[in-house]
């Protein structure tokens, strides 16, 4: 880092977690409950618990899972200097999982009718990534 760059200008990522991507993609949808369970500090591992909860209309576990998953996630990206309101890339595919985090607890907020807090949540995405909406 030269004198000029501050902590902010490096883009802060989530830590890479290999074992989980492994053992998700060895598993199935059954098998989630297990990594997280195996990996309970993987906002990874959290995200993917939420949306299979979302993809089966389960609003409330997806809320749930997808918020321990974004706060996992936020503690994780501080530890790397990151700060609420910095950007946080989609194109490190590490970071895609805090990104996923706070799409699937926006849309379960909206369907249980938590309307401020999926507007909080939808401007912490667009905050965070602005093209992340739209993928």
């Amino acid at each position: 880092m030269t004198a000029a760059e501050s902590p902010h200008d490096a883009e802060a990522s989530l830590a890479d977690e290999p074992e989980v991507r492994q053992e998700l993609a060895d598993g199935d949808r059954a098998s989630v409950a297990g990594v997280v369970s195996g990996h309970p500090s993987s906002p990874l591992a959290w995200t993917e618990l939420a949306d299979i909860a979302d993809s089966e209309g389960r609003q409330l576990d997806a809320f749930a899972y997808a918020a321990v998953a974004a706060d996992l996630a936020r503690e994780q990206l501080a530890e790397s200097g990151w700060q609420p309101g910095d950007p946080v890339a989609w194109s490190d595919e590490r970071n895609r999982a805090y990104l996923r985090a706070l799409d699937t607890q926006r849309r379960a907020a909206e369907q249980l009718g938590l309307d401020a807090r999926a507007t909080r949540l939808a401007d912490e995405l667009a905050t965070a990534d602005a093209e992340a909406p739209a993928r």
